[in-house]
Formats: C-alpha cells, sequence, structure tokens
C-alpha cells in the first residue's frame, strides 16, 4: 500500500510540473473512532467496542487537470484523530491488564487523490477519492487497569508498540463556488494498524467530518 502510494505520488507530480496548478488550504472539524480488535489463540480475533472523539484537520490542497472535469488533487495536513475502547481481552499495546484505553493521536498526512467534477461550471459539486499515508507524530494514552492505579502517558512508538506509519483510503464530497470557496463532507477509513506488536491489537483510523477551504488567486 505504502510503495504503490509512493509510486503513485511520483507519476503525478511529474505531470505537476507540466501543468498549470492552483493552490489552496483547508480546515474543518471530525469526529474520529477506531476499528480495533484483538488476536485469540485460535488465530481469530475479538472485536472491542470503539467509541468517538472529537477532533480537526487542517492543510494545504492543490489541483491541476487532467482532461476533461477529471484532476489530480493531492493534499498535506495535520489531523488530530483518537478514540475511546473499552478491552474485553488483554491487549498491548497499552498494557495487558488495561480494561480500556482513551487515545488522542496528532498525525500529518498526505494524500495524492483524484477529483471529479460533476459539472464544468464554474459552481460545481465534485467527489474525490485516493489513498494517504499517515505519519502519526505524537500522541496521548489514559486507561484504568484491572490492578493498580490509572495510567496517563505519551504513547510510545517502536517496532515494539505503536508504529509511526499508517495507511488509509479517503472520500470527500463537496461543492465548489466560482470564487474558489469549497465545502465538502470528508471520510477516512483505515487500512493498516498503527500498531506495531506481534500478537498485538489491530487499530485502525476511522473518522468523518466537514470542511472549508479556498483556492487561491480567485475573485
Amino acid at each position: 500500500m505504502k510503495k504503490s502510494c509512493l509510486l503513485f505520488t511520483v507519476m503525478m507530480m511529474a505531470g505537476l510540473l507540466q501543468a498549470q496548478t492552483e493552490y489552496g488550504l483547508f480546515a474543518g472539524g471530525q469526529a474520529t473512532w477506531a476499528s480495533y480488535s484483538t488476536p485469540e489463540i485460535d488465530l481469530g480475533s475479538t472485536k472491542q467496542n470503539t467509541k468517538m472523539k472529537y477532533g480537526f484537520q487542517g492543510g494545504a490542497m492543490a489541483r491541476m487537470q487532467f482532461e476533461g472535469k477529471l484532476y489530480f488533487a493531492p493534499a498535506v495536513f495535520y489531523s488530530m484523530k483518537g478514540y475511546k475502547v473499552t478491552l474485553t481481552r488483554p491487549s498491548f499495546p497499552p498494557d495487558s491488564l488495561a480494561i480500556d484505553n482513551d487515545v488522542t493521536v496528532h498525525t500529518f498526512e498526505f494524500a495524492p487523490m483524484l477529483q471529479y467534477n460533476f459539472s464544468e461550471s464554474e459552481g460545481h459539486f465534485f467527489i474525490k477519492a485516493g489513498p494517504s499515508i499517515d505519519l502519526q507524530l505524537f500522541g496521548k494514552e489514559k486507561f484504568n487497569k484491572s490492578s493498580g492505579p490509572a495510567v496517563s502517558r505519551n504513547m510510545k512508538f517502536s517496532y515494539g508498540d505503536y508504529g509511526r506509519f499508517g495507511a488509509n483510503l479517503l472520500l470527500h464530497l463537496g461543492y465548489e463556488t466560482s470564487s474558489g470557496l469549497i465545502i465538502f463532507a470528508h471520510y477516512t477509513h483505515g487500512v493498516a494498524s498503527i500498531v506495531n506488536t506481534d500478537n498485538g491489537p489491530t487499530v485502525k483510523h476511522r473518522a468523518v467530518g466537514l470542511s472549508i477551504g479556498k483556492f487561491f488567486n480567485r475573485k
């Protein structure tokens, strides 16, 4: 997934150098959670219940026309994600005795997406989709244990703990005005676990939100 995303990005960036490109900024709120499952001895897994947390995203976007109503539309942005999970099975991380976990993680995300406009008029609806790679910058977790005091600590990133990188699929649906103002709903579907631990839980980001943005050099 990560290698394919990188190859796709290199090809698209080569095109950017040969085409007229627009640039802009965007920001908005989001509700985030996770798909969380713990491994079992019989090689199966047990899904753990998670609850939403609220965060936001913001960053820069670009757009170049391929042909007609199809565009290459990459974005780089900060995203605050997280989840609350109730654990019914041992899970490390955070701890084999943990009975829950409240996680907030700050990420930097790169998304080489494609955009399709439903109309060639200046004001139009659009759909945007593609992969993304996110770098887990830092985070915080708070959990209770079946015995002992509650724990609040920084997330640990290593080969035996949380991983620095995740992979996602993104979907945007929105509207753009003739002045370059955009509003869009967005969904993030994690496809790679953010946990590196052997026999550890599988944790994949989920997020849904609403953002607004503006392309430069528009009146």
